[in-house]
């Protein structure tokens, strides 16, 4: 591929803005040597204003998400691609959720323009366990773990019924839940059908990968090991 096309597909622009970037020298090798549109180097040794290419097609990234942000790009409210540098929304592929977070809901986001890993991540047979704190607007009665785990809850307006999910009960009115599968509002839901409410929920895990230290509002890129964990193990 040629360069002006990898580095626009990246998102730093349009191809006319990308030729004028090569024009300007901001464009170089790892040792600040200019590079012109027509080299021939390899995607780790480009630079531009000094800094390293961002990753190639295949690029995968955990954000944790704050309260009051929206998986969507068109949300006339604040969106996750507003956390991620701009160019980041331009990229060709896409970058996309990997299913989404509700506005209300904190934690670790997924994204990629890996469109078979995202298909990977996403479909049921993976049965890829994904954990939630939920706080609660009533103390818990006591038997939602058994209820959870029945296999047989059904939701309202729905005809198939939930798969078994796990529950821990952390005190009276928090609880971690695990499920396999990813339902619409699926734990307010759940909680809603035992007679309780969901006063916050945050998502702390997916597979053997979890949020450990990256702050709210913060991402960072998953190399293969991290992908490698996610799907090698569970909590």
């Amino acid at each position: 591929m040629k360069l002006i096309k990898l580095i626009a597909n990246l998102g730093y622009g349009s191809r006319k803005d990308v030729t004028a970037m090569f024009r300007e020298g901001r464009i170089t090798d790892p040792q600040g040597e200019v590079l012109y549109a027509d080299d021939k180097v390899g995607h780790e040794a480009i630079h531009i204003d000094g800094a390293p290419l961002d990753p190639p097609a295949g690029m995968v990234l955990m954000l944790h998400k704050p309260v009051g942000y929206t998986c969507s790009t068109k949300d006339p409210g604040r969106i996750v691609y507003d956390l991620l540098p701009p160019r980041f929304r331009l990229r060709s592929p896409t970058l996309s959720s990997v299913g989404r977070l509700d506005r209300d809901t904190s934690g670790m986001l997924l994204m990629t323009d890996d469109g078979a890993l995202l298909h990977r991540i996403v479909s049921p047979k993976a049965k890829l366990a994904k954990v939630y704190e939920a706080t609660l607007a009533h103390d818990l009665r006591g038997d939602e773990a058994d209820v959870f785990a029945s296999g047989t809850l059904m939701l309202e307006s729905e005809t198939v019924p939930l798969a078994p999910a796990g529950m821990e009960t952390v005190n009276a009115r928090h609880a971690r839940l695990t499920l396999t599968e990813g339902r619409y509002h699926q734990v307010r839901r759940m909680f809603a059908a035992v007679g309780n409410h969901v006063e916050a929920l945050h998502r702390s895990r997916i597979g053997g990968l979890g949020l450990d230290d990256l702050p709210a509002g913060q991402w960072r890129l998953l190399g293969a090991g991290d992908v490698e964990r996610m799907f090698g193990a569970t909590p």
